[in-house]
Protein backbone atom coordinates (compact mmCIF):
# COMPACT_ATOMS: atom_id res chain seq x y z
CA UNK A 1 0.00 0.00 0.00
CA UNK A 2 1.72 3.55 -1.10
CA UNK A 3 1.38 5.71 1.70
CA UNK A 4 3.38 8.45 -0.28
CA UNK A 5 1.49 11.99 0.50
CA UNK A 6 0.10 14.07 -1.77
CA UNK A 7 0.59 18.00 -1.90
CA UNK A 8 -2.89 19.22 -0.40
CA UNK A 9 -1.83 16.28 3.04
CA UNK A 10 1.92 18.06 2.59
CA UNK A 11 0.20 21.19 3.09
CA UNK A 12 -2.24 20.61 5.82
CA UNK A 13 0.77 18.54 7.85
CA UNK A 14 3.27 21.73 7.16
CA UNK A 15 0.20 23.94 8.21
CA UNK A 16 0.19 21.97 11.03
CA UNK A 17 3.56 22.22 12.28
CA UNK A 18 4.21 25.88 11.67
CA UNK A 19 0.79 26.46 13.98
CA UNK A 20 2.09 24.03 16.64
CA UNK A 21 5.84 25.53 16.93
CA UNK A 22 4.56 29.42 16.42
CA UNK A 23 1.28 29.23 18.41
CA UNK A 24 1.87 26.62 21.20
CA UNK A 25 5.38 25.69 21.99
CA UNK A 26 5.97 29.04 23.94
CA UNK A 27 2.96 28.48 26.29
CA UNK A 28 2.63 24.36 26.79
CA UNK A 29 5.29 24.67 29.75
CA UNK A 30 3.28 27.06 31.97
CA UNK A 31 -0.08 25.34 30.83
CA UNK A 32 1.42 21.83 32.31
CA UNK A 33 2.09 23.23 35.28
CA UNK A 34 -1.39 24.84 35.73
CA UNK A 35 -3.53 22.53 34.39
CA UNK A 36 -5.98 24.97 33.04
CA UNK A 37 -7.71 24.55 29.45
CA UNK A 38 -6.15 27.33 26.94
CA UNK A 39 -9.53 28.86 25.99
CA UNK A 40 -7.55 31.01 23.73
CA UNK A 41 -5.98 28.91 21.62
CA UNK A 42 -9.74 27.29 20.10
CA UNK A 43 -10.34 30.28 17.98
CA UNK A 44 -7.26 30.25 16.26
CA UNK A 45 -7.43 26.58 15.85
CA UNK A 46 -11.16 26.81 13.95
CA UNK A 47 -9.70 29.67 11.46
CA UNK A 48 -7.55 26.89 10.78
CA UNK A 49 -10.30 24.61 9.83
CA UNK A 50 -8.64 22.39 12.77
CA UNK A 51 -11.56 22.28 14.76
CA UNK A 52 -13.79 20.45 11.95
CA UNK A 53 -11.48 18.47 10.16
CA UNK A 54 -12.94 16.15 8.77
CA UNK A 55 -16.89 17.92 8.32
CA UNK A 56 -17.85 18.80 5.11
CA UNK A 57 -17.87 22.09 3.83
CA UNK A 58 -21.93 23.04 4.10
CA UNK A 59 -21.83 22.01 8.04
CA UNK A 60 -18.58 24.78 7.64
CA UNK A 61 -15.74 22.38 7.81
CA UNK A 62 -12.31 21.83 6.57
CA UNK A 63 -13.62 18.44 4.49
CA UNK A 64 -10.29 17.13 4.88
CA UNK A 65 -9.44 13.07 4.41
CA UNK A 66 -9.17 11.26 6.80
CA UNK A 67 -5.21 10.89 6.66
CA UNK A 68 -4.78 14.47 6.61
CA UNK A 69 -6.69 14.73 9.69
CA UNK A 70 -4.57 12.20 10.88
CA UNK A 71 -1.59 13.97 10.00
CA UNK A 72 -2.80 17.67 11.77
CA UNK A 73 -3.06 15.11 15.32
CA UNK A 74 0.75 13.82 14.77
CA UNK A 75 2.13 17.47 14.50
CA UNK A 76 -0.05 19.40 17.26
CA UNK A 77 1.21 16.31 19.46
CA UNK A 78 4.33 16.97 18.68
CA UNK A 79 4.48 19.92 20.89
CA UNK A 80 1.40 19.55 22.86
CA UNK A 81 -0.30 16.48 24.03
CA UNK A 82 -3.04 18.16 25.77
CA UNK A 83 -4.36 19.96 22.54
CA UNK A 84 -3.94 17.04 20.50
CA UNK A 85 -6.77 15.60 22.25
CA UNK A 86 -9.02 18.42 22.64
CA UNK A 87 -8.47 18.12 19.32
CA UNK A 88 -8.89 14.27 18.84
CA UNK A 89 -11.88 14.37 21.43
CA UNK A 90 -13.41 16.83 19.86
CA UNK A 91 -13.51 15.79 16.34
CA UNK A 92 -13.38 12.10 15.95
CA UNK A 93 -15.84 11.29 19.06
CA UNK A 94 -18.82 14.19 19.56
CA UNK A 95 -18.74 15.82 15.84
CA UNK A 96 -18.21 12.46 14.11
CA UNK A 97 -20.96 10.54 15.93
CA UNK A 98 -23.63 13.40 14.82
CA UNK A 99 -21.90 13.19 11.45
CA UNK A 100 -22.30 9.70 11.16
CA UNK A 101 -25.37 8.89 12.98
CA UNK A 102 -27.21 12.23 13.65
CA UNK A 103 -30.57 13.26 11.37
CA UNK A 104 -29.75 16.26 8.77
CA UNK A 105 -31.88 18.28 11.47
CA UNK A 106 -29.03 18.07 14.36
CA UNK A 107 -25.98 18.06 11.76
CA UNK A 108 -27.37 21.27 10.91
CA UNK A 109 -28.08 22.55 14.38
CA UNK A 110 -24.84 21.13 15.79
CA UNK A 111 -22.02 21.12 13.21
CA UNK A 112 -21.20 24.62 12.52
CA UNK A 113 -20.86 25.89 15.68
CA UNK A 114 -18.60 23.01 16.31
CA UNK A 115 -16.50 23.72 13.25
CA UNK A 116 -16.37 27.63 13.94
CA UNK A 117 -15.00 26.07 17.12
CA UNK A 118 -18.31 28.60 18.70
CA UNK A 119 -18.53 25.41 21.02
CA UNK A 120 -17.02 22.39 22.32
CA UNK A 121 -17.44 19.08 21.96
CA UNK A 122 -17.35 16.18 24.19
CA UNK A 123 -18.39 12.41 24.54
CA UNK A 124 -19.45 10.68 27.29
CA UNK A 125 -19.17 6.87 27.59
CA UNK A 126 -17.33 5.72 30.78
CA UNK A 127 -19.09 5.71 33.71
CA UNK A 128 -16.91 5.02 37.83
CA UNK A 129 -18.31 1.54 37.66
CA UNK A 130 -17.77 0.71 33.76
CA UNK A 131 -14.79 1.28 31.68
CA UNK A 132 -13.75 -1.43 29.05
CA UNK A 133 -17.19 -3.27 30.00
CA UNK A 134 -19.68 -1.29 28.68
CA UNK A 135 -22.02 -3.42 29.38
CA UNK A 136 -22.00 -2.33 32.92
CA UNK A 137 -23.05 1.35 32.34
CA UNK A 138 -25.76 2.44 34.36
CA UNK A 139 -27.02 5.81 33.27
CA UNK A 140 -30.86 5.05 32.44
CA UNK A 141 -32.78 6.58 29.92
CA UNK A 142 -36.77 6.02 30.81
CA UNK A 143 -38.94 6.87 27.64
CA UNK A 144 -42.32 8.95 28.66
CA UNK A 145 -45.20 8.12 26.84
CA UNK A 146 -44.68 10.98 24.68
CA UNK A 147 -41.47 9.60 23.34
CA UNK A 148 -39.28 11.56 25.23
CA UNK A 149 -36.95 10.53 27.91
CA UNK A 150 -35.61 11.40 31.14
CA UNK A 151 -31.81 10.68 32.06
CA UNK A 152 -30.48 9.26 35.20
CA UNK A 153 -26.80 8.68 35.95
CA UNK A 154 -22.63 9.55 35.85
CA UNK A 155 -20.13 9.62 33.57
CA UNK A 156 -16.56 9.52 34.60
CA UNK A 157 -12.90 10.83 32.92
CA UNK A 158 -15.10 13.11 30.17
CA UNK A 159 -12.98 14.69 27.91
CA UNK A 160 -14.32 18.64 27.37
CA UNK A 161 -16.30 17.32 30.63
CA UNK A 162 -16.23 20.96 32.59
CA UNK A 163 -15.78 22.80 29.46
CA UNK A 164 -17.75 21.35 26.77
CA UNK A 165 -20.97 22.66 25.16
CA UNK A 166 -22.43 19.68 23.28
CA UNK A 167 -22.32 16.07 24.38
CA UNK A 168 -23.40 13.15 23.23
CA UNK A 169 -24.35 10.94 25.96
CA UNK A 170 -24.98 7.37 25.57
CA UNK A 171 -27.35 5.86 28.51
CA UNK A 172 -29.12 2.37 28.76
CA UNK A 173 -32.96 2.32 27.67
CA UNK A 174 -33.22 -1.41 27.63
CA UNK A 175 -30.95 -2.71 30.32
CA UNK A 176 -31.59 -6.46 30.10
CA UNK A 177 -30.46 -6.21 26.40
CA UNK A 178 -26.96 -5.06 27.96
CA UNK A 179 -24.48 -3.50 24.76
CA UNK A 180 -27.52 -3.78 22.63
CA UNK A 181 -29.88 -1.97 24.69
CA UNK A 182 -27.62 1.47 24.61
CA UNK A 183 -28.54 4.94 23.11
CA UNK A 184 -26.90 8.10 21.79
CA UNK A 185 -28.45 11.11 23.15
CA UNK A 186 -27.13 15.00 22.04
CA UNK A 187 -27.32 16.99 25.15
CA UNK A 188 -26.88 21.19 25.37
CA UNK A 189 -24.76 21.91 28.77
CA UNK A 190 -27.34 24.46 29.65
CA UNK A 191 -30.22 21.45 30.13
CA UNK A 192 -32.04 21.38 33.34
CA UNK A 193 -30.36 18.41 35.46
CA UNK A 194 -27.15 18.22 33.39
CA UNK A 195 -24.15 19.01 35.79
CA UNK A 196 -20.37 18.91 34.32
CA UNK A 197 -17.90 18.08 37.17
CA UNK A 198 -14.35 20.15 38.19
CA UNK A 199 -11.55 19.53 35.61
CA UNK A 200 -9.87 16.21 37.18
CA UNK A 201 -6.17 16.80 38.79
CA UNK A 202 -4.60 13.90 35.99
CA UNK A 203 -0.79 12.97 35.57
CA UNK A 204 -0.69 13.97 32.16
CA UNK A 205 -2.39 15.76 29.10
CA UNK A 206 -3.11 18.29 31.87
CA UNK A 207 -4.95 20.97 29.80
CA UNK A 208 -6.42 18.78 28.39
CA UNK A 209 -10.38 19.05 30.26
CA UNK A 210 -11.16 15.64 31.83
CA UNK A 211 -14.01 15.57 34.25
CA UNK A 212 -17.24 13.86 35.51
CA UNK A 213 -20.66 14.77 34.13
CA UNK A 214 -23.87 13.81 36.61
CA UNK A 215 -27.43 13.72 35.16
CA UNK A 216 -30.64 14.18 37.51
CA UNK A 217 -33.88 13.76 35.61
CA UNK A 218 -32.37 15.09 32.67
CA UNK A 219 -35.51 15.55 30.06
CA UNK A 220 -34.26 15.20 26.89
CA UNK A 221 -36.59 15.24 23.91
CA UNK A 222 -36.69 11.98 21.46
CA UNK A 223 -35.40 14.50 18.34
CA UNK A 224 -32.41 14.33 20.18
CA UNK A 225 -31.72 10.80 20.14
CA UNK A 226 -28.77 9.82 17.95
CA UNK A 227 -28.97 7.35 15.60
CA UNK A 228 -31.73 4.43 16.42
CA UNK A 229 -32.82 3.57 19.93
CA UNK A 230 -30.49 0.77 21.22
CA UNK A 231 -28.12 0.75 18.66
CA UNK A 232 -25.92 3.46 20.12
CA UNK A 233 -23.08 1.16 21.06
CA UNK A 234 -22.98 -0.58 17.88
CA UNK A 235 -22.58 3.04 16.15
CA UNK A 236 -20.01 4.06 18.68
CA UNK A 237 -17.93 0.48 17.83
CA UNK A 238 -17.91 2.42 14.68
CA UNK A 239 -17.02 5.45 15.98
CA UNK A 240 -13.85 4.23 18.00
CA UNK A 241 -12.43 2.49 14.53
CA UNK A 242 -11.68 5.81 14.05
CA UNK A 243 -10.99 7.26 16.63
CA UNK A 244 -8.50 4.94 17.47
CA UNK A 245 -6.67 5.42 14.36
CA UNK A 246 -6.39 9.28 15.65
CA UNK A 247 -5.04 8.21 19.29
CA UNK A 248 -2.56 6.30 17.32
CA UNK A 249 -1.68 9.27 15.62
CA UNK A 250 -1.09 11.37 18.74
CA UNK A 251 1.08 8.60 20.44
CA UNK A 252 3.26 9.05 17.22
CA UNK A 253 3.44 12.36 17.13
CA UNK A 254 4.94 12.31 20.86
CA UNK A 255 6.75 9.03 19.80
CA UNK A 256 8.71 11.36 17.36
CA UNK A 257 8.64 14.49 19.67
CA UNK A 258 11.16 12.18 22.10
CA UNK A 259 13.07 10.55 19.26
CA UNK A 260 14.04 14.56 17.84
CA UNK A 261 14.80 15.34 21.64
CA UNK A 262 17.00 12.51 22.36
CA UNK A 263 19.13 13.16 19.01
CA UNK A 264 19.90 16.30 19.87
CA UNK A 265 20.39 15.76 23.12
CA UNK A 266 22.82 13.27 22.32
CA UNK A 267 24.73 14.70 20.02
CA UNK A 268 25.17 17.69 22.31
CA UNK A 269 26.16 15.92 25.61
CA UNK A 270 29.35 14.85 26.50
CA UNK A 271 30.75 12.11 28.50
CA UNK A 272 33.92 10.62 28.31
CA UNK A 273 35.63 13.30 25.88
CA UNK A 274 33.17 12.73 23.27
CA UNK A 275 29.08 12.76 22.58
CA UNK A 276 27.20 10.13 24.18
CA UNK A 277 25.72 10.09 20.71
CA UNK A 278 28.78 7.70 20.04
CA UNK A 279 27.99 5.27 22.39
CA UNK A 280 26.40 2.06 21.14
CA UNK A 281 24.11 1.86 24.09
CA UNK A 282 22.70 5.31 23.07
CA UNK A 283 22.59 4.56 19.68
CA UNK A 284 20.87 0.90 20.12
CA UNK A 285 18.10 2.75 22.18
CA UNK A 286 17.63 5.36 19.09
CA UNK A 287 17.64 2.65 16.74
CA UNK A 288 14.99 1.40 18.10
CA UNK A 289 13.00 4.34 18.93
CA UNK A 290 13.16 5.18 14.79
CA UNK A 291 12.14 1.76 14.07
CA UNK A 292 9.05 1.38 16.20
CA UNK A 293 8.04 4.81 15.55
CA UNK A 294 8.23 3.99 11.51
CA UNK A 295 6.24 0.83 11.76
CA UNK A 296 3.84 2.31 13.88
CA UNK A 297 3.53 5.06 11.11
CA UNK A 298 2.85 2.68 8.56
CA UNK A 299 -0.03 1.11 10.70
CA UNK A 300 -1.39 4.38 11.09
CA UNK A 301 -1.59 5.25 7.65
CA UNK A 302 -2.88 1.86 6.97
CA UNK A 303 -5.76 2.12 8.49
CA UNK A 304 -6.46 5.55 7.98
CA UNK A 305 -6.37 4.34 4.02
CA UNK A 306 -9.02 1.83 4.67
CA UNK A 307 -11.51 4.38 6.23
CA UNK A 308 -10.85 6.53 3.46
CA UNK A 309 -11.55 3.76 0.88
CA UNK A 310 -15.03 3.21 2.88
CA UNK A 311 -13.82 -0.05 4.47
CA UNK A 312 -14.37 -1.17 8.43
CA UNK A 313 -10.78 -1.18 9.96
CA UNK A 314 -11.71 -2.66 13.13
CA UNK A 315 -8.66 -4.95 13.17
CA UNK A 316 -6.27 -2.26 11.37
CA UNK A 317 -7.36 0.10 13.92
CA UNK A 318 -6.83 -1.92 17.54
CA UNK A 319 -3.11 -2.52 15.98
CA UNK A 320 -2.58 0.86 15.35
CA UNK A 321 -3.77 1.99 18.31
CA UNK A 322 -2.04 -0.68 20.24
CA UNK A 323 0.96 -0.31 18.39
CA UNK A 324 1.73 3.28 18.08
CA UNK A 325 0.63 3.81 22.22
CA UNK A 326 3.53 1.58 23.44
CA UNK A 327 6.11 2.38 20.95
CA UNK A 328 5.46 5.97 22.17
CA UNK A 329 5.59 5.01 25.54
CA UNK A 330 8.71 2.81 25.37
CA UNK A 331 10.63 5.96 23.40
CA UNK A 332 9.18 8.63 25.65
CA UNK A 333 10.89 6.37 28.62
CA UNK A 334 14.15 5.93 26.69
CA UNK A 335 14.34 9.42 26.08
CA UNK A 336 14.25 9.72 29.74
CA UNK A 337 17.04 7.54 30.16
CA UNK A 338 19.46 9.28 27.46
CA UNK A 339 18.80 12.45 28.89
CA UNK A 340 19.65 11.07 32.43
CA UNK A 341 18.92 13.28 35.71
CA UNK A 342 18.04 15.82 33.23
CA UNK A 343 15.42 13.89 31.86
CA UNK A 344 13.99 13.57 34.79
CA UNK A 345 13.22 17.44 35.33
CA UNK A 346 10.91 19.95 33.68
CA UNK A 347 13.56 22.31 32.42
CA UNK A 348 13.37 19.24 29.43
CA UNK A 349 10.11 17.91 28.05
CA UNK A 350 11.05 14.56 27.51
CA UNK A 351 9.03 13.72 31.28
CA UNK A 352 5.80 15.95 29.41
CA UNK A 353 6.07 13.74 26.97
CA UNK A 354 6.16 10.46 28.91
CA UNK A 355 3.49 11.82 30.88
CA UNK A 356 0.66 12.43 27.75
CA UNK A 357 2.09 9.59 25.76
CA UNK A 358 0.39 7.05 28.64
CA UNK A 359 -3.08 8.29 28.29
CA UNK A 360 -2.62 6.91 24.71
CA UNK A 361 -2.53 2.97 26.35
CA UNK A 362 -5.66 3.73 28.32
CA UNK A 363 -8.11 6.07 26.42
CA UNK A 364 -10.65 4.77 23.64
CA UNK A 365 -9.67 1.36 24.20
CA UNK A 366 -6.83 0.13 26.74
CA UNK A 367 -3.75 -1.51 25.31
CA UNK A 368 -5.51 -4.93 26.86
CA UNK A 369 -8.99 -4.55 25.09
CA UNK A 370 -7.26 -3.83 21.82
CA UNK A 371 -5.40 -7.00 22.35
CA UNK A 372 -9.24 -8.81 22.66
CA UNK A 373 -10.26 -6.85 20.07
CA UNK A 374 -7.74 -8.08 17.68
CA UNK A 375 -7.47 -11.67 18.73
CA UNK A 376 -11.10 -12.07 18.40
CA UNK A 377 -10.89 -10.49 14.94
CA UNK A 378 -8.32 -12.65 13.70
CA UNK A 379 -9.79 -15.98 15.22
CA UNK A 380 -13.32 -15.75 13.68
CA UNK A 381 -11.21 -15.08 10.24
CA UNK A 382 -9.58 -17.78 10.24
Amino acid sequence: MNFELSDDQKAIRDLARDFAERELKPLVPAWDVSGEFPHQIVPKMAELGFMGLTLPEKYDGAALDFLSAALVIEEVAKVCGSTALTLASHNGLCQRHILDFGTEEQRQKYLPDLAKGKKLGAWALTEPGSGSDASGLKTRAVAEKNGDFVLNGSKAFITQGSVGHTYVVLASTNPEKKQKGITAFVIERDTPGFRPGKPEDKLGCRASDTAQISLENVRVPKRQVVGDIDHGFIDTLKILDKGRIIIGAMALGLGEAALAESIKYAKEREQFGKPIASFQAIQWKIANMATELEAARCLIYRAAALQMSGKRSTLESSMAKLFASEAATRACNDAIQIHGGYGYIRDYPVERFWRDAKLCEIGEGTSEVQRMVIAKNILEAV
